[in-house]
C-alpha cells in the first residue's frame, strides 16, 4: 500500500488538510473497508443478486478472516511482551507508564489493528501531567512522510465526527499540535506546544507491505462461502424433490391432500402406476473436494495453523513445532516491525520533559516476545538449571515463559541472599548462647 509523502519543508494549510482528508476517506471506502467487513463477517456472499423467487438461496458465510487475525495474535502477543531496561530508573518508568496507559491491552489491541488492516497508529499526548498512549485504527487517522529515503513523520492527522455530527480532528507535526474544524471548508482552531521532539504518533506494520494478514486469502474465503451455500441450496433442492406419477391422473384436490396429508391413495391398479420421487444429478463428492480444497489453500495462504484440527492436539514435540513453523515465521517477521515502532515510542516519550528521562534511555530497553506455545514448565526449569554457569541470570530467568519482568526477578534474588547472609549472620551470632545468656 503506498504512504502520503510530501517535501520535508511543506507548511500545512486548510487546504492542504482538505485534500489529504479528502484522499484518505477514497482510501477507506475503496481498500480498508474490505478488510473491516471481512472481519465483521460481512461478505461478498451477501452481496450477490438475489436468486429466482423459487428456488432456495441461502447465504452462508465462515469468519476465516477473524478466526485467522485472533489465532495469530493470540500466538504473537497472548503474553503480554516484557520490556526491560539497563537503569533502574528507566526500567521503573517504563512499568508505571505501561501500567497507566494500560499498555498490554493496548499492545494487543494494536497488533490486531495491524493483522486487520496491515498497519496502525499509536499516539502520544500530555494526560493532565502525565504522557499517555493510545491506539488509533488507520480508518481515523494517517501519517504524511517527508520524502527523505528514511521516510521520516511529517504530519499526523487525526479526524471523527463528534455528537453533533460535526467534523472535528488535530494535525501535528515535530513542535505543535493543531485543532481544527469542518464547517464547509476546514478551520484552523487552537494550538500549542505538544512537548515531544517529533511527530507524537507511530506507524506500526504487519510487514513491510503494510498488507493484511488475510488479504492474500480474501478471494479463497469468498470462493469457499459460495461454495458452501451453493451446498446449502442443493440440500433445500433435495429435501424439496419432485414426486413423480405415471399411470394415474391426479387433480389439484388430490395434491392438496397429499401434502397435507403425507398419504397416497389411488384407484388405479398398482401394476400400471409408477410413483417416486425425480433425482437430480448428485454432486456432493465434487462439492466437498472444492470446499475441503479452499479450507486447507485458506490456512496454507494465510500462513496461520488451522489450530481446530482435529489431527493438531494429538501432535507432540518436534511435529508440533513444524505445524506452527509457518506461524512463528510470520511472527518473528512481526516482532521486528513491532520492535522498530515500539523504540520510537519510548525515544518520543523520552524527549519530552514530563518524562523526566534522558533523552536517549531508550537505546537500553529490551523487549522479550514469548510466543503463546502450550508451555512445558518442567522442561523450561530443566534447561534453565543446565544453563546455571553456563550464561547470566539474566539469560537464564529468560527461558522461563512465567517469569513477567526479569529484572525484577533478579532484584528480588539480590533481596533473598541479602536476607539469608543477615538471618545466617544473627544465628552464628546468637549460636551457643543458653536461655539465660540471650
Amino acid at each position: 500500500m503506498d504512504i502520503f509523502r510530501l517535501p520535508k519543508d511543506t507548511v500545512m494549510t486548510p487546504e492542504l488538510l482538505a485534500e489529504y482528508i479528502t484522499k484518505h476517506k477514497m482510501l477507506v471506502n475503496t481498500y480498508y473497508q474490505k478488510f473491516k467487513n471481512a472481519y465483521e463477517n460481512k461478505y461478498e456472499i451477501y452481496d450477490l443478486p438475489d436468486k429466482d423467487l423459487h428456488k432456495p438461496d441461502n447465504r452462508i458465510s465462515v469468519n476465516f478472516a477473524k478466526y485467522i487475525v485472533d489465532t495469530f495474535n493470540g500466538f504473537f502477543i497472548g503474553n503480554p511482551i516484557k520490556i526491560s531496561a539497563d537503569e533502574k530508573g528507566v526500567n521503573d518508568y517504563i512499568q508505571f507508564i505501561d501500567r497507566y496507559s494500560d499498555q498490554d491491552d493496548n499492545n494487543a489491541e494494536l497488533s490486531k489493528i495491524c493483522s486487520i488492516y496491515g498497519h496502525g497508529y499509536e499516539m502520544y499526548y500530555n494526560d493532565d501531567g502525565q504522557i499517555a498512549i493510545t491506539y488509533l485504527n488507520p480508518t481515523e487517522a494517517f501519517i504524511i512522510y517527508d520524502e527523505s529515503i528514511v521516510e521520516k513523520p511529517l504530519f499526523f492527522v487525526r479526524y471523527y465526527k463528534d455528537y453533533k455530527n460535526i467534523e472535528r480532528g488535530s494535525w501535528s507535526d515535530g513542535g505543535f499540535i493543531q485543532y481544527f474544524h469542518n464547517n464547509g471548508s476546514y478551520v484552523f482552531d487552537d494550538y500549542y506546544l505538544h512537548g515531544f521532539d517529533g511527530v507524537p504518533a507511530t506507524e506500526y506494520v504487519e510487514n513491510a507491505e503494510r498488507t493484511s494478514i488475510f488479504d492474500s486469502a480474501l478471494p479463497m474465503i469468498n470462493a469457499y462461502n459460495k461454495a458452501i451455500s451453493e451446498k446449502a441450496n442443493d440440500v433445500d433442492y433435495f429435501a424439496d424433490a419432485y414426486l413423480k406419477i405415471i399411470g394415474a391422473l391426479v387433480d389439484d384436490e388430490d395434491v392438496c391432500k397429499i401434502k397435507n396429508n403425507r398419504i397416497l391413495n389411488l384407484t388405479q391398479s398398482a401394476q400400471d402406476v409408477i410413483v417416486d420421487f425425480m433425482e437430480k444429478p448428485n454432486a456432493d463428492t465434487t462439492q466437498e473436494n472444492l470446499i475441503e480444497r479452499l479450507e486447507k489453500l485458506i490456512f496454507q495462504i494465510s500462513m496461520v495453523a488451522n489450530i481446530s484440527d482435529e489431527n493438531f492436539g494429538t501432535s507432540s514435540g518436534i511435529a508440533l513445532k513444524y505445524k506452527l513453523l509457518s506461524m512463528a515465521n510470520l511472527a518473528k517477521t512481526k516482532e521486528r516491525k513491532f520492535t522498530s515502532g515500539m523504540n520510537r515510542r519510548y525515544k518520543i516519550i523520552f524527549s519530552n520533559p514530563l518524562s523526566g528521562m534522558k533523552s536517549d534511555s531508550w537505546i537500553g530497553i529490551d523487549y522479550k516476545f514469548t510466543f503463546n506455545l502450550p508451555a512445558n514448565t518442567l522442561e523450561e526449569v530443566q534447561m534453565a538449571s543446565q544453563l546455571e554457569g553456563v550464561v547470566s541470570n539474566e539469560t537464564k530467568l529468560s527461558v522461563l515463559s512465567f517469569v513477567d519482568d526479569v529484572k525484577s526477578e533478579i532484584e528480588k534474588m539480590k533481596q533473598e541472599d541479602i536476607d539469608n547472609a543477615v538471618s545466617i549472620v544473627d544465628k552464628r551470632m546468637f549460636e551457643g548462647l543458653d536461655d539465660e545468656q540471650l
